[in-house]
């Protein structure tokens, strides 16, 4: 009887504490303050308007006229600051006739890809054995691409084509493969070294996608 005194008493005791844990709704993204490894600091609520949670840029098609004949259109914590907290976001992907999405990686979420308009090759590549998977993706269809793998998007068709890509991941990033080897200033000795191509070769892709080195 001792026993069950002290644990009733025990447990009284717990629920006369006052819980001190915050239930926050959400954490819209205050883009005047430098975003960091969690994500921006929330906006105060009292500043918080209706506009946040509401991102209306894509119904609108993205600019094909470049190298890649390709555009993305995110809504990102960045772009849409209601996501910011949530896990979430999403962007429009616009592929002209013989548009390409290089090789790529998202360090930060996974990717779902549906497709809404045209013919999309998509892919991705393991990096435990090097595998690829890829398939050549009609209206309607949906692939998923692993957080952190090298993936691709190319217009597999003679029309234009759209998709939409969620992620998991207010902000999930971005590295364009051959961005981060031909597109800066690393020397080119090194890129020839790391790459197997020869000098020509580096220097040719450095001059197309702006690098020096």
């Amino acid at each position: 009887m001792v026993h069950i005194f002290f644990l009733f008493f025990f447990l009284l005791q717990l629920l006369s504490f006052p819980s001190h844990a915050a239930v926050q709704d959400f954490c819209v993204g205050d883009l005047s303050l430098p975003e960091g490894p969690a994500g921006y600091s929330c906006k105060k609520p009292a500043k918080v308007t209706v506009n946040d949670f509401v991102f209306s840029g894509l119904g609108v098609t993205g600019n094909t006229s470049n190298l890649i004949k390709a555009a993305v259109t995110p809504a990102f914590s960045a772009q849409f600051p209601g996501v910011n907290g949530l896990g979430i976001s999403i962007a429009r992907l616009d592929l002209a006739v013989d548009g390409v999405i290089p090789l790529h990686t998202h360090p930060g979420g996974s990717e779902v890809l549906v497709v809404v308009e045209g013919t999309i090759c998509a892919g991705f590549i393991s990096s435990s054995a090097n595998s690829v998977y890829f398939k050549s993706l009609k209206k309607g269809d949906i692939m998923v691409f692993p957080q952190g793998l090298l993936h691709f998007q190319i217009n597999g068709g003679g029309t234009p084509a759209i998709a939409f890509a969620s992620f998991s991941s207010p902000s999930p990033g971005l590295q364009i493969t051959a961005f981060a080897l031909f597109k800066n200033n690393l020397p080119s000795a090194l890129v020839e070294k790391t790459t197997f191509l020869d000098d020509a070769q580096v220097k040719k892709l450095k001059a197309v996608l702006g690098g020096t080195g």
